[in-house]
């Protein structure tokens, strides 16, 4: 196959949709102490139990067949290394999360950039996906390309210490009441090496949208230019305060882009999108309760028991509820939307789009939507 995608939204010809397969939760300590990862492994696994595993998997095929049945090829990625465990000059990890393939890989033409991510249980992950890109693309000719690898060492990652913007405020009261009175804490990364998830780029066609928030820094989008050359303009962001750009901007076809409503207005829309028609969202469905009850009662006592070890853990956070925006194009006429989601279908039925519904139970505290979990590898786009 030859590897090419352009946009988001052109003819899908293959995917690669992820795996909830030999799950290793993604742990971090600051010392050496495999034993000591062997006791948080066993904590960890009780926030993903054996039923959870098995809808969350269940959910993943059926997205395979729906893709597969509108003549997509689909590709699973696989962990196939003797251990998930590492360590580093500075910290020591495990794990890897092959569920949300968006988050460290993006197709540009026929080039494949691997992220360099500002999480330190993902410096190995991209492995995972290695073998479908030999099998599959490499004696067709592709152009690979990895940001450098960080050091990730001390703190770099900073609570945000800024005051909000009206926008924002009225973000956050949104998010309180369609998540029942979860709060959200965010951050800012330093700059002083290339950091940044591959899911903070949304692709335009030559114009690149690269979003700078708590996984994204400056140097990384200067290293993202620098990488894609004068073919490729990338353009800077700071609409949304948090982590990833494709629960906030979402293009659907040339020219039509879905927009977080309570993330993003007229003065805060990136300027590359000016002339665009533009569908501004907000009446997402609110987190289910029974996500959010398994999330209070399992994965935040795991976390911290973990914590209380010296293993810090991504248990403590949960998905917003805009994750119901993070929805996938098969043409641009046609877009993969999360069943639950009945306004967001009705108004991009509106619009003159072909929307299919797919069954996602655990997006929230997965943390990742449709969006995160498929990475296109070819679409039958031209810059």
């Amino acid at each position: 196959m030859k590897l090419n995608s352009h946009n988001e939204w052109d003819r899908l010809d293959a995917v690669i949709v992820g795996s909830i397969e030999a799950y290793s939760p993604p742990l971090e300590m600051h010392q050496d102490g495999r034993e000591v990862f062997e006791s948080a492994l066993a904590i960890a696994m009780k926030a993903y139990p054996e039923w959870y595993l098995a809808e969350v998997a269940e959910d993943l095929e059926d997205l395979c067949t729906i893709l597969r049945g509108a003549g997509v090829t689909v590709l699973r990625p696989s962990w196939t290394e003797t251990s998930d465990y590492f360590r580093t000059p500075n910290w020591a990890a495990s794990g890897h999360d092959l569920y949300n393939v968006r988050d460290l890989h993006v197709v540009v033409g026929n080039t494949l950039i691997v992220s360099a991510s500002a999480s330190r249980p993902r410096l190995f992950e991209a492995y995972g996906l290695q073998g479908i890109f030999y099998e599959h693309f490499f004696d067709d000719g592709f152009r690979w390309v990895s940001a450098p690898t960080p050091s990730l060492r001390g703190t770099y990652l900073h609570e945000l210490d800024r005051l909000p913007s009206t926008l924002e405020v009225t973000e956050d009261a949104l998010h309180q009441r369609l998540s029942r009175g979860l709060g959200e804490v965010f951050h800012r990364l330093d700059d002083h090496e290339v950091m940044f998830d591959a899911a903070n780029v949304i692709r335009l066609g030559r114009d690149v949208l690269y979003l700078i928030s708590s996984t994204g820094n400056r140097k990384g989008a200067v290293w993202l230019q620098q990488a894609l050359g004068r073919e490729y303009r990338v353009c800077i962001t700071h609409t949304y305060r948090s982590s990833h750009l494709d629960s906030t901007i979402v293009p659907l076809r040339e020219g039509l882009v879905l927009l977080n409503g309570a993330r993003v207005n007229n003065d805060t829309c990136p300027a590359v999108l000016g002339a665009w028609d533009k569908i501004y969202f907000t009446e997402v469905e609110p987190v289910p309760e029974s996500e959010l009850e398994f999330h209070r009662d399992v994965r935040l006592p795991a976390y911290q028991q973990l914590r209380s070890m010296g293993v810090s853990s991504a248990l403590n956070q949960i998905s917003s509820a805009w994750a119901g925006l993070n929805v996938f194009s098969l043409n641009p006429d046609t877009v993969l939307v999360h069943d639950r989601q009945t306004g967001l279908r009705k108004t991009l039925e509106g619009r003159g789009l072909t929307v299919v519904p797919v069954r996602m139970r655990h997006p929230y505290t997965m943390l990742g939507g449709l969006h995160c979990a498929t990475l296109d590898v070819v679409r039958e786009s031209i810059a």
